[in-house]
């Protein structure tokens, strides 16, 4: 890795402060690389940039197509500071809020072991100079929100910022979703969650010298949304910010994998750009762990011996499976890599991963006691159905059972997001609105789902819907029915008789 820091700098219409910028960053005595990334500034900061790129030794300029949002801008200078192989990164902006003088003491504080060191607004009287009343409140609010909100004692919304590159995996940034202001304090809370060493210098911060301010009224608005959201999933959906190491290279075998149709990878692989959003996000993540999951301890309670291997199949983020993996040995089957990297990170430790198509399981005959999914059935047809059931009666042992988690056309959770689409649709004039993938068999009545599964070589011996999961799902408990019993004449309840007779 390289040994000299490197310095990132965004801009946008700032060509009034870049030389200025660049002389007091080289005046340090310090050996520095510098990059700046520039939003197709109007005022010309490209061009001087470019300029002084010919003049100056490790000065990098990267240029964007457009003014993409400040959060956007860092995350591809942070980006780019781990592909050249950088160990010590320093932000900050180009208007001198953030002032050249007190980058040498920042990389010191980072010389006690700090993985991040942060310029601090709040450790020192009178730190904001020249600033009017309302940037002032704003900025106080908004520390106060950070700091009660998640818990960060730091000025988290604050750029100036060094970061131990050689400590920090470049995976931390991905958990990072917003392009905006936000990022700021949404990637230091990813950080922090995920227990690297943050800490701070106090700063003073004068008003700006010259450019343009990155905060408008829709910054603020998506600053607050991404703030309730993210405090959502730190008390409900907690995995979102974990850090997981790789998936095993015998699990990331894209190539051996028929095509992903239905779209999954891109489903699980930024569930934040679904229609709904971060909301969404962090509302299914509830219903997840806390309506469905104490579903499913009940069921595998019941119906699953203690240690028996269990394939969940069309695993997901695994967020239910947390009470059930202590209990039950389970196989986690999906093909999306992304779903089974969310899954790697939530039961870190708990079951093995398998990449695979619930058409073609990549696993032996007889080798599993169970088999279990939660909202998966109703993703395919019904001659699609007969193919996977095919494929659970191979893997199952004689008598191994299924529960299927299987939304009616009257579930509860079926009606809400046809509500929730003509919401969107007509209210908020939204086109194309889809929140997952479609559905296309759903449970039509009991004789619907009873003769889909005997047909495919089960006995059903359970069939519930009810208060437990609040009316969301039928929960289906089958058993591989004893092949002798089937035949090209067998009849819906002919193998519930055989087992029973």
């Amino acid at each position: 890795m390289k040994d000299r820091p490197l310095v990132f700098v965004p801009t946008y219409n700032e060509r009034e402060n870049v030389v200025s910028l660049v002389r007091d960053l080289l005046a340090l005595p310090l050996e520095l690389d510098l990059l700046f990334v520039d939003d197709n500034s109007s005022d010309g900061t490209g061009l001087a940039l470019d300029e002084l790129a010919t003049q100056v030794r490790g000065l990098t300029v990267l240029h964007r197509p457009g003014k993409l949002g400040i959060g956007s801008a860092h995350r591809d200078g942070i980006r780019w500071a781990y592909q050249h192989g950088y160990r010590d990164l320093v932000t900050m902006d180009c208007d001198f809020t953030h002032p050249p003088a007190r980058v040498p003491e920042l990389l010191q504080k980072a010389g006690e072991g700090l993985d991040v060191v942060v310029g601090s607004r709040y450790l020192a009287a009178d730190s904001l100079p020249g600033w009017n009343p309302y940037r002032k409140t704003l900025t106080r609010v908004g520390h106060l929100l950070t700091r009660v909100c998640l818990g960060m004692p730091y000025d988290a919304t604050n750029a100036f910022r060094y970061y131990r590159l050689s400590a920090i995996p470049e995976a931390a940034f991905d958990l990072v979703g917003s392009t905006g202001y936000s990022f700021f304090f949404e990637s230091l809370f990813v950080l922090h969650f995920n227990g690297f060493s943050i800490g701070q210098i106090p700063i003073a911060l004068p008003k700006r010298t010259y450019g343009h301010s990155k905060m408008d009224g829709r910054e603020i608005s998506r600053s607050m949304e991404l703030l309730a959201t993210t405090l959502f999933k730190k008390v409900c959906n907690p995995e979102k910010f974990e850090l997981a190491e790789p998936l095993p290279p015998e699990v990331a075998r894209p190539g051996e994998v028929p095509q992903d149709e239905q779209g999954w990878d891109a489903y699980w692989e930024d569930q934040k750009a679904h229609a709904g959003g971060l909301l969404y996000d962090a509302v299914t993540a509830f219903y997840r762990k806390f309506i469905i999951r104490p579903s499913l301890n009940w069921f595998v309670e019941r119906y699953f011996e203690p240690q028996a291997r269990v394939l969940h199949a069309g695993c997901g983020s695994g967020q239910v499976d947390v009470d059930i993996r202590n209990r039950i040995s389970i196989t986690a089957l999906d093909i999306s890599l992304n779903a089974l990297r969310f899954y790697h990170r939530t039961n870190r430790g708990y079951g093995r991963l398998l990449h695979g198509n619930l058409f073609d399981i990549p696993l032996p005959e007889v080798s599993m006691d169970g088999v279990y999914n939660l909202g998966v059935m109703e993703h395919f047809a019904e001659a699609e159905i007969a193919t996977i059931l095919t494929e659970f009666r191979r893997v199952l042992r004689p008598g191994g059972r299924v529960v299927l988690f299987w939304p009616p056309e009257y579930g509860l959770s079926v009606m809400f997001f046809k509500a929730l689409t003509w919401v969107y649709v007509h209210v908020l004039q939204k086109k194309n609105v889809k929140f997952h993938p479609d559905e296309i068999t759903r449970v039509a009545s009991r004789a619907h789902v009873v003769g889909l599964l005997e047909r495919g070589g089960f006995s059903v011996i359970r069939y519930y819907f009810g208060a437990k999961d609040l009316f969301t799902y039928v929960v289906v408990v089958a058993e591989k029915a004893q092949d002798a019993v089937l035949g090209p004449d067998a009849r819906p309840g002919d193998a519930v008789m055989a087992r029973t007779s």
